[in-house]
């Protein structure tokens, strides 16, 4: 898959695999309600802080944002529950699937269905979960700066480590260290491509032709999934078979 790096090339981004605008927004906005559920205050709520920063990056315009918030102050915003699913895809892959919801039995039903659908097998919450670390990951263009450059930058900022190739910089860090890293580097970089905490496979697995086939169509139904936030996955997937599938 396209991306910035191994990391990358593993996750499956439902914020970077939307084509239509409204989609994006539309995840965003059910994470600034839950966040602001914690306070509408940014300094005083880190996640509402992550979720604001998320929605600027996409160029979310300010009365949408303020909307948001000003229904959480009322009391009355909207109320979605955060519901993690795990299970298996073809080859054995590991996948973490995330969703915001307003009715848990309808995204239960629809996440299973996909799995099914495409060779996958849901399991309990915490069967692959102990595979992957949750971390902060910020990724900024090859454009940003040169590799020792934004190497030393991050590190001086607190990040836990920096990966860079010819496509750009990931830079990774502990979810407590998550904003004020991101804090510190949109200091000197500019707003990142893309930042949030992810779940990061600490191995993975690779798996053949077929297999990705299918397991790609598995990710792109989950990721289609309307209360779906995110999809994280430890697949390894050759070069020469992206390529395949992708010509």
């Amino acid at each position: 898959m396209a991306g910035h790096s191994k990391f990358k090339n593993i996750m499956h981004r439902k914020g970077a695999q939307d084509k239509k605008r409204a989609k994006v927004f539309t995840r965003l906005i059910k994470e600034l309600a839950v966040a602001a559920r914690g306070g509408t205050d940014p300094d005083a709520n880190p996640r509402l802080r992550t979720a604001l920063a998320a929605a600027r990056g996409a160029n979310m315009p300010k009365d949408n944002i303020d909307r948001v918030l000003k229904k959480a102050e009322g009391g009355d915003g909207d109320s979605y529950d955060e519901m993690r699913y795990e299970g298996y895809g073809p080859g054995g892959v590991a996948l973490i699937v995330e969703a915001l919801t307003d009715n848990r039995n309808r995204t239960a039903s629809e996440v299973r269905a996909t799995f099914n659908k495409f060779g996958g097998n849901l399991g309990e919450t915490g069967s692959v979960n102990f595979m992957f670390d949750r971390v902060g990951q910020i990724l900024y263009p090859a454009s940003a700066g040169d590799a020792d450059t934004v190497f030393e930058a991050a590190l001086e900022a607190g990040a836990d480590n920096v990966e860079s190739d010819e496509n750009g910089h990931e830079i990774t860090t502990a979810p407590d260290d998550f904003n004020a890293v991101r804090e510190a580097l949109e200091g000197d970089f500019g707003t990142p491509e893309e930042a949030g905490l992810a779940w990061k496979p600490q191995n993975t697995t690779p798996v053949n032709e077929d297999q990705a086939q299918t397991l790609l169509k598995l990710l792109d139904a989950l990721d289609d999934l309307d209360d779906v936030q995110s999809v994280a996955s430890n697949f390894d997937i050759p070069d020469e078979i992206m390529a395949q599938l992708a010509g």
